[in-house]
């Protein structure tokens, strides 16, 4: 019985000695060592626990100067024409159709046409008064040679061929610009095409009276042109940019354009002019941009999103793009904190522009490649400045 109780005492013994030692060794654990500041920056040792909450980020180089930004498509003007007619009179024929590929002169309708037949009435009837002007100057000259006819005779002779000549010519100038000639065979006008491209809008029926006045110098905003010629691979479009992204905008930038009917394709274009004056109501500068539609998917007056890709010359001057949650302010001023080395941070000051899309352009304060705090940037901050 003594040396069973001896034994048990010698376990109780054994199982105090061992949590005396574990208490001791619990008491005598050292903590990580506090984060050094050393002004604005904050070095951390290698196994801090504070370094689990802090991301980083590589900054990249600026591409787009102005994204999102909604965009109209129109006809390119430089090779569109909006086609009336110059003279009144009634449809009767309809020669071309919509989508249908133009040649230059091709006819596009028939118009029986009494401006066109008076026209040609005239220019008919000024060749033969010409003729008729131009035997009796012969004669008179015939005659003045032979002694019988006066001078006079002849002098009013020849003014009347003077103006016989000139009446022709006025005559077969008018008809040459309603497209006819002195040998044409009745009063059938055929309205052409000036240009070669795409019929692209039509607005014309069969039977229709047409007056030559609603051309009205070429207005279509107030009467609709009867046909429209263009060139569908070749679009324009007009974007109304913010004054603060005048300073990122240049003629020739790159265009990026995308459209909802065509989800994931990009079309390409380009910035093709800038506005000189800016809308008093929006505050907005309308740009024109040139669209490549090879495929003629696009199409004029649709709505598309445009991305204004950074000139290649600004390229050095772009800046990079970071998260908007890397930033944070102290006062009116903007800061970054970027990571020198693993476990050291500093504290940057940086010139931004307008946030788009959950990031802002630095314009100046970090360079492309560096590291960048993106989340546990207040933490840092309290470190640098307690106060804050």
């Amino acid at each position: 019985m003594k040396a069973i109780r001896m034994m048990k005492w010698l376990g109780l013994l054994t199982v105090m000695g061992l949590l005396g030692c574990s208490k001791e060794k619990k008491e005598t654990f050292a903590p990580p060592p506090e984060p050094k500041v050393d002004g604005e920056k904050v070095i951390f040792s290698t196994n801090a626990p504070q370094l689990s909450s802090i991301t980083v980020q590589t900054a990249q180089p600026r591409t787009l100067a102005v994204t999102h930004v909604t965009g109209r498509l129109y006809w390119d003007d430089d090779v569109t024409v909006r086609i009336f007619t110059p003279v009144a009179g009634r449809v009767i024929d309809i020669r071309a159709d919509l989508g249908q590929t133009i040649t230059n002169g091709a006819p596009l309708a028939e118009l029986d046409s009494p401006d066109f037949g008076q026209a040609l009435a005239n220019a008919r009837t000024a060749v033969g008064n010409l003729a008729a002007a131009d035997k009796a100057y012969t004669r008179s000259q015939e005659l003045l040679r032979h002694g019988a006819a006066a001078q006079k005779d002849v002098e009013a002779a020849q003014a009347a061929y003077v103006a016989a000549l000139a009446e022709r010519d006025r005559a077969e100038a008018v008809l040459a610009n309603y497209g006819g000639s002195d040998k044409s065979t009745n009063s059938v006008y055929i309205l052409r095409s000036p240009i070669a491209g795409v019929l692209v809008d039509k607005n014309i029926n069969p039977g229709q009276e047409l007056r030559a006045d609603l051309m009205l110098a070429n207005a279509p905003n107030l009467f609709a042109p009867l046909f429209v010629v263009s060139d569908p691979t070749k679009l324009w479009l007009q974007l109304d940019a913010a004054e603060s992204d005048l300073s990122s905008l240049q003629p020739g930038q790159h265009l990026q354009i995308s459209s909802r009917s065509f989800p994931g394709k990009i079309f390409d274009g380009v910035v093709d002019q800038i506005g000189a004056t800016m809308d008093p109501n929006t505050r907005t500068i309308k740009i024109r941009g040139v669209v490549n539609n090879p495929d003629k998917l696009l199409k004029a007056e649709m709505y598309v999103l445009v991305d204004v890709v950074e000139a290649s010359t600004k390229g050095e001057n772009a800046g990079v793009e970071v998260p908007s949650k890397a930033l944070f302010m102290k006062g009116d001023d903007s800061f970054v904190f970027i990571e020198d080395s693993p476990g050291t941070f500093e504290r940057k000051q940086v010139k931004v522009g307008v946030e788009q899309d959950n990031k802002v352009p630095v314009m100046e304060g970090i360079s492309p490649g560096q590291k960048v705090v993106t989340e546990g940037a207040l933490l840092l901050q309290a470190l640098v400045e307690p106060s804050s």
